[in-house]
């Protein structure tokens, strides 16, 4: 079954709608290679529509115009995109298609399908949220900042049942921006503070 690893760029107050409006100035080599690490293997991106459309408005070209960053402008180009919505869309840039029907059973489809290469989801908040709800998600990787927005939309939202996660890995950049990489747990586990207290530093 394939794996789903989402990559999202988050501000220290959890905020992470329009991070080209604040993680410029912490992105370095560190951050490129942690970015290139959790795309780049993979055979299909799965993309929400507005992420979608900021990266059809933007990539294309910069692999036309054969910069810097036109080899992963050309590696986000081959790679297979499937765009979550509930409209119907025009798409102009290649391979990509539409997610059709149910979103849960759509991606539980797509984990089924043969090959080994991931699933990457870049950006894409509420389709991350929906999966890890479903219990979809492999890996939830954050880059997080050393920046509180103070606004803007946060990666979660209100809900009725939390949502454990278990560490995995993780990384501190040159910039103070952390690298981490969580899986889905099983449950928080039970606990209580009568627990709690017994860690607690005792008098000598």
């Amino acid at each position: 079954m394939k794996k789903i690893i989402a990559q999202l760029f988050i501000s220290l107050d959890g905020v992470v709608e329009a991070p080209d409006q604040w993680h410029f100035p912490y992105f370095n080599d560190e951050m490129g290679a942690a970015v290139d690490a959790a795309l780049s293997p993979s055979d299909t991106l799965l993309l929400g529509r507005k992420t979608y459309d900021s990266f059809a408005g933007a990539w294309p070209e910069r692999e036309a115009a054969g910069g810097e960053d036109a080899h992963f402008a050309k590696t986000l180009g081959d790679v297979r995109k499937i765009v979550v919505s509930n409209q119907q869309l025009d798409f102009t840039w290649r391979n990509s298609e539409l997610l059709g029907g149910d979103l849960v059973q759509a991606v539980t489809a797509l984990k089924n399908e043969a090959g080994d290469g991931p699933i990457g989801i870049s950006g894409s908040v509420s389709v991350v949220r929906q999966l890890l709800e479903a219990g979809l998600l492999d890996e939830l990787r954050l880059l997080v900042h050393p920046i509180a927005v103070r606004k803007g939309m946060r990666l979660f939202d209100e809900g009725e049942a939390p949502i454990p996660l278990t560490l995995i890995s993780s990384e501190t950049f040159r910039t103070g921006v952390l690298n981490l990489v969580y899986t889905r747990a099983e449950s928080t586990g039970e606990g209580t503070y009568d627990d709690a207290k017994t860690q607690l530093p005792q008098p000598e």
